[in-house]
């Protein structure tokens, strides 16, 4: 069976990106199809000898610095629907915003891996609240109505491009009631995985803060944890860089220390010793409260999206359901971290370390691909 696999771009090293290199684990003779890759990007799939193929976009100028700019000219459809897929009969994009867009023969099975339906196209007034057009910021009312024609017209290619996928599988169920809401289309749920191992190796220790560790963009609400600190006088690290950094700076008070980017190995050190992780934002699904639960500590999450399917109140975590920083400190007054159980937090990292990945990945696609093979058998 030839198989090929498409993500949307190769810039930042996320999540998403480390469940790519898991499908490429599985299907190691697999080239790699993607719009743009970074030169960090290029040497390490040099290094993992992997076969990367990237569009015509590669060429364009500052192609990776400005790859989200160029968006609003309708150009990433485009390098999607240029690749040519007749020479495999599987192919699987990891997508959220154009992967899902290629072009199949009929007789190719096309099963996407849906991260999220594309936010830019379906819910802008959030999207274009981060930093994705920052430098449009000064502009921002002339370029909203500038960018409103071609959102419109990448709402509806989209629309058509999720269509084509033969078959869906989301990360989550949020994801899921979103590829139903947008495309009206079934999804099946395989949850990303953890490193478990890796966070699970450390000593634990009850230290005295807590800790944040996201992208500092503003939608992600992380101002709630500094107003919640403040106010109360706990300690509050915060570890990771972004568009919103200078304002939280600006809000901060005493106690609140930011770490910006810090390696996986001192990383992991200061989960091990927090009293919890705060997650004040709403996602799809969420990898780092999993890491927070495999190094044995409890989570603090908004109760919205892809937190409620990995931590379970009163046992590994507790919710906050207003999102506002009354309501997380109203939480943190009355929050112990000595009433959790570190092996239960690790026990339920363990339900999503890699193997379980794999093993219903590899499961779904034996399934889908001997369903397509009998239909062209009795065609």
């Amino acid at each position: 069976m030839r198989v090929a696999l498409v993500h949307d771009d190769l810039i930042q090293f996320g999540g998403a990106e480390n469940l790519l290199l898991a499908l490429h684990e599985i299907w190691p003779e697999a080239p790699i199809y993607t719009a743009v890759a970074s030169r960090k990007w290029k040497k390490i799939c040099k290094d993992k000898k992997i076969d990367l193929r990237t569009s015509f976009m590669q060429n364009l100028p500052f192609s990776v610095q400005l790859n989200r700019y160029y968006a609003p000219f309708l150009i990433h459809p485009l390098a999607f629907e240029s690749f040519d897929f007749s020479g495999f009969d599987l192919v699987i994009s990891s997508s959220a915003r154009y992967a899902h867009g290629i072009i199949t023969k009929p007789e190719t099975l096309h099963i996407c891996y849906m991260n999220s339906p594309g936010r830019m196209f379906w819910e802008p007034s959030r999207y274009f609240e981060d930093e994705t057009y920052g430098l449009l910021k000064p502009f921002k009312f002339l370029a909203r109505p500038f960018l409103s024609l071609p959102l419109s017209y990448l709402r509806e290619w989209d629309y058509i491009a999720a269509q084509r996928p033969d078959y869906f599988i989301a990360n989550s169920t949020s994801a899921r009631e979103r590829i139903k809401k947008y495309y009206g289309r079934e999804a099946e749920v395989i949850y990303p995985f953890v490193d478990y191992e890796k966070f699970s190796r450390h000593e634990f220790v009850l230290g005295d803060y807590y800790i944040v560790l996201t992208r500092l963009a503003y939608w992600k609400k992380v101002d709630l944890a500094i107003e919640a600190c403040n106010k109360l006088k706990l300690n509050l690290k915060i570890i990771s860089e972004g568009p919103a950094l200078a304002y939280l700076k600006k809000i901060a008070g005493p106690t609140i220390e930011f770490l910006g980017y810090v390696d996986d190995e001192k990383r992991n050190i200061i989960l091990s010793g927090v009293r919890a992780l705060i997650n004040t934002q709403e996602e799809d699904f969420g990898i780092v409260p999993l890491e927070a639960m495999a190094s044995g500590k409890p989570v603090i999450a908004f109760g919205k999206g892809g937190a409620v399917e990995t931590v379970i109140p009163g046992k590994t975590g507790e919710f906050f359901y207003e999102q506002s920083s009354d309501a997380l400190i109203s939480l943190l007054t009355a929050f112990h971290p000595e009433k959790y159980d570190p092996e239960m937090c690790r026990e339920q990292a363990k339900r999503f370390e890699k193997s379980v990945f794999t093993a219903k990945i590899k499961e779904t696609v034996s399934e889908l691909w001997l369903q397509r093979k009998q239909k062209l058998q009795s065609a």
